[in-house]
């Protein structure tokens, strides 16, 4: 996927007014339309017109679009950085449309959404917008529930519109039992309403932070755990780290490097709660000294094992 440079496309510098940008967008809009012009790649560049401007002339779009950088360039291969939109909060839950490419779907989602107008006594009442925000937590507060302090970059513009970001710090208290994906509610922390119209809700959708042992799916936990080839030949019974606490484990005589083992209840807590999964990989001591180096021969004597047997050749 290419990087798309919308100020570029829009033949517009950063800190372009919104006004601007408009009297840009609808020059080359009449330019670039394709009933009437007569440039050869008029359609798709009347397709990117449109495009950038959806993103510019929206002051959330604008200011997470921003938060890229300007160090990307048009026609650079892209993936949108790891976190990119953390802290960021935007109004509805995003956008989606055909005519737009796949660097636009990438960054803004699907599905926007505004608030509700509510009429009385001749004034205009307007329910707040519902804002919505990713929050990142570790694996280990699924299990327990914890308290955390969310710092939001929420978009605003200032007089002559252009956009900025406002921070805000907001306390979360996050629910044992809590799944990746999972949306917490934040009662009348959304967008400001107009009139007597109640503010908005916040939405905050799950993530757990990437965990160097563990990976989840669903309520599901899953490790992988080194094990040394005499545990996994002989049996043994060793002691081995869940995110709710270290658990006894009993590895049955010739497992071999792969293979799942069961601790039923001991995932993500719920009503039916999920399971860990200690998945075995043998680990080999090296062969670093005399002694070792022999043992391995001695080893390679008695067993007179051939991975291989049955692959031909």
């Amino acid at each position: 996927m290419e990087f798309r440079d919308y100020y570029d496309i829009l033949e517009v510098k950063r800190d372009a007014s919104p006004d601007e940008i408009k009297r840009v967008y609808r020059k080359l809009a009449r330019k670039y339309h394709p009933d009437v012009s007569k440039e050869p790649n008029a359609e798709e560049r009347f397709k990117q017109v449109g495009e950038a401007y959806e993103v510019l002339k929206d002051p959330e779009k604008r200011a997470a679009y921003d938060q890229l950088g300007e160090n990307w360039r048009a026609g650079q291969d892209f993936n949108p950085p790891p976190d990119w939109d953390q802290g960021f909060e935007h109004e509805g839950a995003g956008f989606s449309d055909a005519r737009f490419s796949d660097f636009f779907e990438s960054l803004f989602g699907q599905g926007a959404h505004g608030g509700k107008r509510a009429h009385g006594r001749g004034d205009l009442h307007m329910h707040g917008a519902d804002s919505h925000a990713k929050l990142v937590i570790d694996l280990e507060d699924a299990y327990r529930g914890a308290s955390r302090s969310l710092t939001l970059k929420h978009p605003e513009t200032t007089a002559d519109g252009r956009p900025f970001l406002r921070e805000r710090t907001l306390n979360v208290r996050i629910p044992k039992g809590v799944r990746q994906g999972q949306h917490i509610r934040l009662a009348k922390q959304g967008g400001a309403g107009i009139g007597a119209g109640a503010a908005g809700d916040l939405y905050l959708e799950v993530e757990f932070a990437r965990h160097p042992f563990y990976h989840v799916e669903g309520n599901d936990v899953f490790l992988d755990l080194p094990v040394t080839p005499w545990e996994a030949m002989l049996g043994a019974s060793i002691e081995v780290p869940t995110p709710g606490g270290r658990v006894d484990l009993k590895i049955p005589a010739n497992s071999g490097a792969g293979r799942k083992l069961r601790l039923k209840g001991k995932g993500i807590p719920s009503k039916q709660p999920g399971d860990l999964y200690v998945v075995l990989q043998i680990a080999l001591p090296p062969a670093d000294s005399a002694a070792a180096k022999s043992a391995y021969r001695e080893f390679e004597q008695a067993a007179s094992f051939n991975p291989r047997t049955g692959m031909g050749g």
